[in-house]
């Protein structure tokens, strides 16, 4: 059992090790995205205008207005003090080819108190990689790995990745088997050291597992840096991994699987079929329609947090307004805002999120992300996840490196076994 697990972990390591390698060292930098964004673009997020800002409706008007290719799909309805307002936007199909213009934007910030473009920029952008762009690039490769839309679909990145998660998930076992001390076996003859090493108690001979042995070889540190630092790390390791399945395979896989298992409440996303991108449901309701009803029906329920944001998703036909106040859109432990779900035909409700809130099985679905990024605990757990990203970069160099270091043994076993048989069928001049 013990060397086909070996071998599971080995190939399972290989297979994963690139992508847990990039996906790391991204993680590690995007748990600060906002704050580096904000950092590398103050031109485009901070304004020094004064005034009565323009209703954010009436500027999504206005961007549609100067570039009728363009349908805006994500609005914030109240700017921070002294920000900018930005606005998400999507392609209009083109009547004359029935595909997609053409755009090199995908988001556009407009000062909210004069209507002014500060600037635009293609969030997530795979070349070239700008000032503007570069936060949006490292977070797009840590769940995509810039794996380009095809088939209709621009999901196909999330679903490798979401398979690489799944193996992940299963090798956390497999590794943590492995770190598992040999159990005792009846042998006719064994060596002395081995006969009293054996003899010694299970925690005793597991206890080498958790430290690195710093006189040893570079082989030797190399090794216990793997296996050490996978122990110390596991629990945190596998939470990552799971979650990284789950957020990515989330339609796919997860939500269906919910839903089979559980009591889980779908989102209205999950109830309605994926339409394809050069095929996007049309809304007969409009931004201003969608805000004003989700302000009266959050009045109704006694919600003193206003319309924070309202999103239109063309390729379901869904509209979602959150509820928070400017600047609070992670909400509560990185759970993000209370939602409401309207259809983008008639207007009529079709949904909710409330965070934290439901069964068992939906606020465990609604902890996938906060875990994931370790906002569940605030500060500290976005610090510790930043701290696990290079760890998983880490366990994946040294991985390979052990696997190599073993292919370049076994290959001068052979070799050395080689010569031997040839000089012994030589025969002596």
């Amino acid at each position: 059992m013990r060397a086909i697990f070996g071998k599971l972990h080995r190939w399972a390591g290989l297979l994963t090790a690139g992508f847990l390698f990039f996906s790391g060292i991204t993680g590690a930098i995007i748990s600060w995205d906002h704050e580096i964004d904000d950092v590398l673009n103050s031109h485009l997020f901070d304004v020094s205008t004064k005034g009565p800002a323009i209703p954010s409706i009436e500027l999504a008007k206005m961007i549609e207005q100067r570039d009728p290719r363009a349908r805006v799909v994500y609005l914030f309805m109240t700017p921070e003090e002294g920000h900018s307002l930005w606005f998400f936007v999507m392609p209009r199909i083109d009547p004359a080819t029935g595909k997609r213009y053409a755009l090199d934007y995908n988001q556009i910030f407009l000062d909210p108190n004069t209507g002014a473009e500060l600037g635009r920029r293609y969030w997530g952008a795979v070349w070239p990689v700008t000032r503007e762009n570069f936060v949006s690039f490292l977070y797009k490769l840590h769940y995509t790995m810039h794996i380009p839309e095809f088939w209709g679909s621009d999901r196909w990145g999330m679903r490798v990745l979401g398979v690489i998660a799944i193996i992940w998930t299963i090798d956390c076992f497999v590794g943590f088997y492995l770190t598992l001390p040999s159990r005792r076996r009846a042998k006719a003859a064994r060596a002395p050291a081995v006969t009293r090493q054996l003899d010694r108690g299970f925690w005793a001979r597991w206890a080498p597992a958790w430290t690195i042995k710093t006189s040893g070889s570079a082989y030797r540190i190399n090794f216990d840096i793997h296996r050490a630092f996978s122990l110390w790390t596991w629990g945190v390791l596998f939470i990552i991994a799971f979650t990284a399945f789950s957020l990515n395979l989330y339609f796919e896989v997860f939500s269906p699987l919910m839903k089979m298992v559980s009591n889980y409440t779908p989102t209205p996303y999950e109830q309605r079929p994926y339409r394809d991108l050069d095929d996007p449901i049309e809304p007969k309701v409009t931004f201003a329609d969608i805000a004003a009803r989700a302000a009266a029906d959050g009045k109704a329920r006694g919600w003193t947090i206003p319309v924070g944001s309202v999103n239109y998703g063309p390729a379901h036909g869904v509209y979602a307004a959150a509820f928070f106040h400017p600047g609070d859109d992670h909400g509560a432990g990185g759970v993000g805002p209370a939602q409401l779900y309207y259809d983008s035909e008639d207007g009529r409700p079709i949904g909710e999120r409330l965070p934290w809130v439901g069964t068992a099985a939906d606020i465990f679905v609604q902890a996938q992300f906060p875990l994931h990024s370790g906002r569940i605990v605030g500060l500290f757990g976005r610090i510790l996840i930043s701290i696990m990203g290079l760890v998983v970069a880490a366990l994946s160099v040294t991985g390979v490196v052990i696997w190599w270091r073993k292919r370049r043994a076994r290959i001068r076993v052979r070799e050395t076994a080689a010569v031997r048989l040839t000089r012994q069928l030589t025969p002596a001049e």
